[in-house]
């Protein structure tokens, strides 16, 4: 039997497919958080990942992450999944310890397909440093795939998303776009290779400056996201850049828009007088293993640049923290 394109059994598909944060804020508002001394990240407030400390030197870091396809070729599937996964523990400041698979499947689907999945998400979990040590598969007409995380982190050097302080600078570890340039349809290798790219190598460069607030962008892109360690941190966010990958900016100004966009504009409003709306677009687009979002010192932020510079690795300053509340663009 051929395999068909897995996109076409699907609605929508990578972070783009994330419940709506707005209702999903709303639903989590109902829920009372754990009483749990050793919990020391949880719903109160949420985060990238649940972080339980079990020694005075050692906590878990755990999420889980899962999709439907936004690419046809199953290994690259795999891989992005994977790697969109792992990198909730990167952007807790933690290191991948162990993997299960979360998967969903048509039984009508060749065996080579899901066969494929797993096996490049196991590759992905080997680079991170992991191991894949099982998992749990259904059936379904829609196929996903993801993975539950645990890693480690010292107690004393999470990275939580609520941490940013005003007089910090902001740092972005990847360029945006990864939805626009995959909804236009043109050549997509170079946002392929970014959403196969593990966020362990920036996490590595960034480590030694301990930032004051970091998450990764993915579903509610980064003015989503933005927005979330705006208010949670209780500051102000000024973005007045926003480095595309190629072909991204060039898609959002020919109308292209995804299906997050719309979601993403309602859930985190901003500032943005006379700024261009395919510059909006793009900071609104849903993104899929994302990069880091930093909030650090500005005193650090030349050093930063540097080390990330001698390891060839991304990073753009895309503003700084101020007092106040909410996301200016400018």
């Amino acid at each position: 039997m051929e395999a068909p394109a897995l996109t076409g059994l699907t609605a929508g598909g990578g972070c783009a497919a994330k419940y709506s944060a707005a209702r999903l804020e709303e639903l989590l508002r109902g829920f009372v958080p754990a009483e749990a001394e050793n919990l020391l990240v949880g719903l109160d407030p949420a985060d990238d990942a649940a972080v339980y400390k079990l020694d005075d030197d050692r906590a878990i870091v755990f999420t889980v992450d899962f999709f439907p396809p936004l690419v046809d070729d199953p290994a690259t599937f795999g891989r992005i999944a994977a790697t969109n996964a792992l990198n909730d523990v990167f952007a807790m400041g933690g290191t991948p310890l162990l993997a299960l698979s979360v998967a969903a499947f048509p039984e009508e689907l060749p065996m080579d397909v899901p066969a494929r999945v797993f096996a490049a998400a196991n590759e992905v979990v080997r680079e991170a440093g992991a191991v894949l040590a099982g998992g749990h598969t259904i059936r379904d007409d829609e196929p996903k795939y993801g993975l539950a995380v645990v890693g480690t982190v010292h107690p004393d050097a999470i990275w939580p998303k609520s941490g940013a302080r005003a007089g910090d600078a902001l740092f972005l570890t990847k360029p945006i776009g990864t939805g626009l340039v995959l909804a236009a349809k043109g050549d997509t290798d170079e946002a392929i290779r970014w959403m196969t790219t593990l966020n362990a190598a920036a996490a590595d460069a960034l480590r030694p400056f301990e930032p004051n607030a970091v998450t990764d962008v993915t579903g509610f892109g980064l003015f989503g996201h933005a927005r979330e360690m705006a208010t949670r941190s209780g500051v102000h966010i000024v973005i007045d850049h926003v480095p595309a990958m190629a072909g991204a900016l060039e898609a959002a100004q020919a109308g292209v828009r995804t299906g997050g966009d719309r979601r993403n504009r309602e859930y985190a409003p901003v500032d943005a007088e006379g700024v261009d709306d395919a510059v909006l677009a793009l900071g609104y687009d849903a993104q899929t293993a994302g990069g880091l979002l930093v909030s650090l010192p500005s005193d650090k932020a030349l050093s930063l640049e540097s080390a990330f510079r001698a390891r060839e690795l991304f990073v753009r300053r895309i503003g700084h923290v101020e007092a106040g509340a909410g996301v200016s663009v400018r």
